[in-house]
């Protein structure tokens, strides 16, 4: 008896054999693993550089260290900012908010450069409504044109 591919050889008409091809070559299995493990490598690389960029430690961050409510419209914080590079300046976000948690006052400040890798600085802010805290909301490297100092 033949078969349609002109073969005299019969085939297998159901079961394992039928469904899944028997005559893969060991060099083929190998490319796939090699190609595959690749794959799995360079996915695991692109991880973890977006993991460290995102959770790694920043170029400069400031922490609120107190603040004192001077009035009903006023607010003052001190804060310190850590950098990794003091010759740069850097702004920070200082902000107030009220008992709802609402931000009332909204600040930014430019820490010149120059100066230690830690800096201490307090600020005023005048706010919409009572404040009941004053607080970091970020810093950053990228001062914006609107704050650089002229020289």
């Amino acid at each position: 008896m033949s078969t349609s591919d002109g073969g005299d050889q019969q085939k297998p008409r159901s079961g394992p054999r039928a469904t899944y091809p028997t005559d893969r070559s060991p060099r083929s299995k190998r490319r796939w693993f090699y190609g595959l493990a690749l794959l799995v490598v360079v996915a695991g690389v692109g991880i973890a550089y977006l993991g460290f960029r995102q959770f790694g430690d920043p170029e400069v961050s400031g922490q609120a260290t107190g603040y004192e409510l001077l009035s009903s419209d006023r607010v003052a914080v001190q804060y310190t900012v850590n950098r990794s590079n003091p010759d740069d300046a850097v702004v920070c976000i200082v902000r107030a908010r009220a008992k709802d948690g609402s931000e009332v006052g909204r600040r930014e400040v430019v820490v010149p450069a120059g100066g230690d890798l830690q800096v201490g600085a307090r600020v005023e802010l005048t706010t919409s409504r009572p404040a009941v805290i004053g607080e970091v909301f970020g810093c950053g490297v990228h001062v914006p044109p609107y704050l650089e100092t002229r020289a």
